[in-house]
């Protein structure tokens, strides 16, 4: 029932939050929120503390009936690969509502209620075994952001919501017209038996399609990114670190549950294609990161080249690059999610994002500036960094597979550093040039709270990324020889 909890716990509490909440009781709003969220990650230890690393079977599995008539079931269950993003997702949900605790002041309760719910419906996708549970989580996640986005969100709030739905929404139709063709196909819509289908070369090209569309744009690869810079800029502080510590992660999880396993061969065959776009994304969006004026900006770029080293490392097909790119998963949820916090801290002072309007920050703001700092460094991938372990990984599962891939995608290390550092430069340090710098208060101890807690799992993760790649060790293996094993 481990996983039933941790999917529904928190959508329970969103319900409460939205039933008894109003904009008169928000005190009673940010507990409730705060209590759930909490709930909501402790019941997600178990996943840890009793995980066993030696095997690569699906774990704390549940299953029950659903749709009998279509041989739908609710069927859950967590492996090496999807483990750690269930707990990553309850943790972000408990920094998100620390982070909206002061800030959002207007709708309280719609705002955590719609919090709490996706973070109920992202843990769905995590954990199911259905392709279609897994296809209702999926879309239904759209729902809860673009109402964030939509309602919380900036100037071109509306226009960035309706891009965002309308990219992530058409990506996803092929792949429910790929999810009813494997049906009928195995007669089930559960998706360990759609790993081990018999399907020709051409269906698995199909149906590889199929899922890349919808992968791709979630992901997003390059060319079909362009929404989520304008989904970054126009989110509220909480939105953006949900966006992009876990929303972004679903696409590049759908690869390793779907596209690789189901269609292995198809996988081989476009592998060559998935590894230039991920390499344009990480050479040429790290070059578009270095120019934006918008701080916000900067970090949504600076993401999509991450994601970029995401999907490299699955096509490389060697275990160091896979789990060198779910290392970079995790890792970035971390990283980034603090990075939009850090903006959100300066953006609740001043109102702006734009880089021009500070400079000379440590003078006012020293405990912020040492966050800033950290973060900027563990984004470019400083070693005893977790932003190092994962580019690390899949830049040695590169060189293993090609020596000039594992060369460009080395290339990252560079532009990280020069979009990072250049940020931090500008933002960060020099004189005071503006009045309105001077008045600036450093942290709270809220503020400290949620970004401390980032940091010290920044530099856990840097220093003993262990306990990470054991749990995945088994499941990666398991599925590399699966795909080797269909290769034509």
């Amino acid at each position: 029932m481990v996983l039933s909890f941790a999917i529904w716990l928190p959508i329970f509490f969103g319900l409460l939050v939205l039933m008894f909440g109003s904009d008169n009781s928000k005190c009673f709003v940010r507990w409730m929120s705060l209590f759930g969220a909490i709930a909501s990650f402790i019941v997600t230890l178990p996943l840890v503390l009793h995980f066993d690393t030696s095997t690569a079977a699906m774990q704390f599995v549940e299953q029950a009936n659903w749709i009998e008539r279509f041989n739908i079931a609710y069927h859950l269950g967590v492996d090496g690969i999807s483990m750690w993003f269930v707990v990553l997702t309850a943790f972000i949900t408990v920094i998100v509502v620390i982070a909206a605790w002061e800030v959002i002041t207007e709708r309280v309760a719609e705002y955590m209620a719609a919090f709490l719910i996706l973070s109920g419906l992202m843990v769905g996708v995590f954990c199911a075994l259905d392709g279609m549970l897994f296809y209702v989580f999926f879309e239904a996640t759209l729902i809860p952001m673009y109402i964030i986005i939509g309602v919380w969100g900036g100037p071109n709030r509306v226009y960035a919501a309706f891009k965002f739905f309308l990219y992530t929404l058409l990506g996803s139709l092929l792949t429910l017209v790929a999810l009813l063709y494997l049906y009928n196909k195995t007669g089930t819509f559960d998706i360990l038996t759609w790993h081990q289908a018999k399907l020709s070369f051409e269906e698995q090209i199909l149906i590889f399609l199929a899922f890349f569309m919808a992968f791709a744009v979630k992901v997003p690869m390059w060319p079909v990114h362009t929404w989520l810079p304008d989904a970054h800029v126009e989110a509220p502080t909480g939105g953006s670190v949900v966006l992009a510590a876990i929303m972004l992660k679903l696409g590049a999880y759908g690869f390793l549950r779907f596209s690789l396993p189901i269609a292995p061969d198809a996988s081989h065959y476009m592998a060559p294609f998935i590894i230039t776009i991920s390499l344009i994304a990480v050479i040429y969006i790290g070059l578009v990161a270095l120019v934006q004026a918008d701080m916000k900006k900067l970090v949504a770029y600076s993401s999509i080249a991450h994601m970029g080293f995401v999907t490299l490392g699955f096509f490389i097909f060697n275990d160091i690059g896979v789990e060198g790119g779910i290392v970079q998963m995790i890792s970035h949820g971390f990283v980034s999610g603090a990075m939009f916090l850090c903006i959100g801290v300066l953006y609740d002072r001043v109102h702006s994002r734009q880089i021009a309007d500070y400079g000379g920050v440590v003078n006012v703001m020293p405990k912020f500036a040492a966050f800033s700092v950290f973060f900027a460094m563990a984004n470019c991938g400083l070693p005893a960094t977790s932003g190092f372990v994962g580019e690390f990984m899949v830049i040695l599962g590169a060189v293993k597979y090609n020596f000039w891939i594992g060369l460009l995608a080395a290339t990252a290390l560079i532009f990280g550093a020069a979009y990072s550092l250049w940020m931090v430069k500008r933002v960060i340090f020099g004189d005071i040039v503006h009045d309105h710098v001077r008045e600036l208060l450093d942290l709270n101890k809220r503020e400290f709270l949620m970004l401390g807690l980032l940091a010290i799992l920044t530099l856990y993760m840097g220093l003993y990324p262990k306990p990470f790649t054991d749990v995945m060790h088994a499941s990666v293996v398991n599925l590399l020889s699966h795909v080797a094993q269909s290769k034509l």
